[in-house]
């Protein structure tokens, strides 16, 4: 029987993702392909982690043997160099010429080189391919000094590659106004900005390289404001150029500005000739993504197989991880009014911005922007696809639904049966559900029998909530595991912790988990050795928040704030006095919070230990205001001053402080205490309020302000002090061992099954006989308190990390500036 013979120009991940797709339909072709590098097809998407430990084997797409048990014939390290249209015949830089039926080009695209001066010289390099980054990582290790020429999407996962290299002083150079120009507005592109700073990235805008200095090596790089930066090697990400030049030379049409134009059949000029990927130009259009060139590659195999299909371009929505801060547009970004209305989210404090884009009659997403938090993106980005009606208040599309909270996968379980979920192997909905109903009840198993979440991943968190929707609706338990190096729930490796009495991640990972961790599972497994041992946090080396990296919150402009215990609110003139002294000689900003505390801010890191000290000196303990913890008890000055006040609420609110104080929970806690019903210390906004009573205190639990702001639930009545601090012992212990990672005292009640009956029962009634057991473990974490700020600074190994450059521990960060404000001061960014 005749077999056409289909040559496939290009081994990547699209090239390897056509033979895949036509062998699912059809093996009655002859495939032969030819790679230019000597590996196998490999994850590009994933290029990043090779620095974090993967290999080269572990990003592979397959095995050498998958061509073979597919009958396909594949010839590495050996680029084409010739087609003959004519003939229809390909000839390979080796001397093989092979005739084909069908020829499908996946070139995909190399980096854009600028034409500088010195672009040739040694430590210049670029961030395309393996060998490119094994040839980066060889040079990095005695590099102190990298830049990055572009601020998109490859330049600054390029930066970080350096990062993880160990290079200490890592700088991103930008022709254009703003970092990310083609994904996000100026706006999010300020935020992201003000937390790349943060992370210790230099950020250099409108900046036009004139040339690359130095005799044989890069030296400096020489801009055309003439100024300059010296620099010990340089990373080439300014963009890509589609790989047409094959094509060119066959007399295939090509765009004037690159690429090989197709129809929606991916046909070149030549019918027989295909282009699928980043070489293809459809409609004017590079598509540059993974997923685009996946349906291009699909639509190829359904015409080679008689199947009728087409490319009419593709949504370029995406959602990305660039260096630890999430980053997302969807739809229409950059629609304005008044041809929508648009909706701003901004938290400054937290790095946060969110902006979504709805018509003017309210009743669609149009598109949107998300920077910092991306929880929400795959939901946001399947409303636009599937065109859902907007709920009343479009808002609780990025803030959330106040005071209530959606069932788990509620949301994504009432999506339409046809909506896409997976875009890059174009799994549906319905495809899903029908694997979960099958008998595949884990991520793992979804990958394995429909591969959706295999290609860039970003569709993974919808999967998970369409499994665990699915299984809910059939009755079935739900497993809610930490990640997919764990599968357990949080509670469930809190008590294996405990019970093995294991006291560090290393450890953990060995006994119950598997792989190397990740960004998930590591913060959050540090707040469980953490809420067990209560060891110093910052002895462990898997602490992935900075905040708790350098007992300080990170700021704009790279500075950190400083804030010491107060508690209760109370505070004598003498540490008043104390703290204005240190601000004066530090040059910090004094502003007094919400949780009646006095905030310094602009401290140098390597200054932080010595504001510690003398804030110890003078009697002042660590704030945690950096951490999963304890915060404030906020009080009314009460009896001791108020003339309606029924108890001493300043006294039990200093008490009740002292004694949570530094204890570590999956996510911060706050409290207060109000002398009356006039409730001036807002106790019924707090995770645990309370408020005296003619007869002793009522007792108020899972409260919060912030974005979601909820009302405290009354747990009990007329209680006297010791009652009241048992029952908060036993509440707080509960939520410690029961509540998911992150999660506040207000959602886990939201998502209790019983809710505050179920609560009640457990704290005051004992129901699961476990009170005693409760009492104890909270009287464990009360005796073994600690000053962290104390810690580090009797500890010469732990201040050794309190410095900006190592080499020169006192030397502060150069590139901080401030400028005046009412009398104080605010950093420049």
């Amino acid at each position: 029987m005749f077999q056409p013979t289909i040559v496939v120009v290009g081994n990547g991940m699209v090239g390897y993702k056509f033979c895949e797709k036509l062998l699912t339909r059809s093996s009655h072709f002859n495939v032969i392909v030819f790679g230019e590098e000597p590996r196998i097809a490999y994850d590009r998407v994933h290029l990043s982690e090779y620095f974090n430990g993967k290999t080269a084997s572990d990003l592979s797409l397959s095995t050498s043997s998958w061509y073979t048990d597919n009958n396909i014939e594949l010839h590495l390290n050996d680029p084409v160099q010739e087609i003959n249209r004519s003939e229809k015949t390909i000839h390979s830089l080796k001397g093989l010429t092979i005739k084909y039926d069908y020829l499908v080009l996946a070139t995909g695209s190399s980096a854009f080189v600028p034409d500088i001066p010195g672009v040739e010289k040694e430590g210049v390099f670029v961030y395309r391919s393996i060998d490119d980054l094994e040839l980066i990582k060889t040079y990095a290790t005695n590099a102190k000094v990298g830049a990055v020429m572009g601020g998109g999407l490859l330049g600054l996962e390029a930066a970080k590659a350096l990062i993880d290299l160990g290079v200490e002083e890592t700088h991103v150079i930008e022709f254009a106004p703003r970092l990310m120009p083609r994904q996000i507005d100026s706006t999010g592109s300020g935020m992201l900005l003000s937390k790349l700073k943060n992370l210790g990235l230099n950020i250099h805008l409108n900046k036009n390289t004139a040339a690359f200095v130095g005799d044989h090596k890069i030296e400096a790089l020489k801009f055309n404001d003439d100024t300059s930066l010296p620099i010990d090697m340089m990373v080439i990400s300014a963009g890509i150029r589609p790989r047409d030049e094959l094509a060119k030379l066959a007399g295939l049409h090509t765009g004037t500005r690159g690429g090989i134009i197709v129809n929606e059949k991916m046909q070149t000029s030549d019918e027989h000739i295909f282009a699928i990927g980043e070489c293809a130009l459809y409609e004017g259009m590079i598509y540059g993504l993974v997923a685009p060139g996946y349906e291009m590659a699909d639509v190829v195999a359904s015409y080679l197989t008689g199947h009728e299909k087409g490319f009419y371009g593709y949504d370029m929505s995406t959602k990305l991880k660039l260096i630890g801060v999430d980053v997302a547009s969807f739809g229409d970004a950059f629609i304005t009014e008044p041809d929508c209305r648009t909706i701003i989210f901004e938290d400054t404090h937290k790095g946060i911005y969110k902006r979504i884009n709805i018509s003017n009659n309210g009743k669609y997403l149009l598109g949107g922007i998300l920077i910092g938090d991306a929880d929400a993106y795959n939901m946001l980005l399947q409303t636009v696809n599937n065109k859902i009606t907007l709920p009343p208040n479009p808002e609780d599309l990025i803030l959330g639904s106040r005071g209530t909270e959606d069932s788990e996968g509620t949301g994504v379980i009432s999506l339409p049966d046809d909506a896409l979920i997976c875009s890059c192997e174009a799994v549906s909905k319905s495809a899903i559900c029908s694997a979960v109903n099958d008998g595949a009840c884990s991520i793992d198993d979804i990958k394995k029998c429909t591969k959706a979440g295999t290609g860039c991943g970003g569709c993974v968190p919808l999967v998970k909530d369409l499994i665990a929707g699915t299984m809910k609706k059939n009755g079935q338990y739900v497993k809610n595991v930490i990640c997919e190096h764990f599968e357990y729930s949080r509670q469930e490796l809190f008590d294996l912790v405990k019970i093995n009495k294991v006291k560090n991640y290393d450890l953990v990972l060995d006994h119950f988990g598997k792989g190397d961790g990740c960004e998930i599972c590591k913060p959050a497994v540090a707040s469980i050795l953490s809420s067990l041992w209560n060891d110093v946090i910052v002895k462990q080396d898997t602490i992935q928040d900075s905040n708790d990296r350098y007992l300080a919150n990170i700021q704009k402009g790279g500075t950190y704030s400083v804030v010491p215990r107060i508690p209760g609110g109370e505070i004598t003139p003498d540490k008043l006095i104390i703290i204005g002294q240190v601000a004066k000689k530090y040059g910090l900003y004094t502003k007094i919070t919400g949780g009646q505390r006095i905030d310094m801010f602009g401290a140098h890191l390597n200054d932080l230990p010595e504001i510690w000290k003398e804030l110890i000196d003078a009697g002042f303990e660590s704030g945690h205001a950096y951490g999963k913890a304890l915060r404030t008890v906020k009080s009314c000055v009460g009896s001791t001053w108020c003339r309606f006040g029924l108890h001493d609420s300043v006294s039990f609110a200093i008490e009740i402080e002292e004694r949570y104080k530094g204890i570590r929970a999956p996510h911060k806690i706050k409290g207060g205490v109000s002398g009356c019903i006039r409730e001036c210390a807002e106790a019924q906004s707090k995770d645990f309020g309370i408020i005296a009573t003619e007869k002793g205190w009522n007792l108020y639990v899972c409260g919060n302000g912030g974005s979601k702001p909820q009302h405290a639930q009354l747990l009990a009545t007329d209680i006297d002090s010791t009652t009241c601090i048992k029952y908060i012992d036993r509440f707080l212990m509960f939520y410690i061992k029961t509540a998911d990672p992150l999660t506040r005292t207000a959602t886990w009640l939201n998502k209790m099954e019983g809710g505050m009956s179920y609560l009640k029962n457990v704290v005051i009634n004992d129901s699961l006989g476990i009170a005693e057991k409760l009492d104890e473990e909270m009287q464990q974490l009360v005796n073994t308190y600690h000053c962290e700020w104390k810690e580090v600074i009797g500890s010469p190994n732990l201040r050794k990390r309190f410095a900006h450059f190592i080499n020169a521990p006192e030397e502060k960060d150069p590139s901080i500036k401030f400028e005046a404000m009412r009398e104080q001061v605010k950093a420049q960014w």
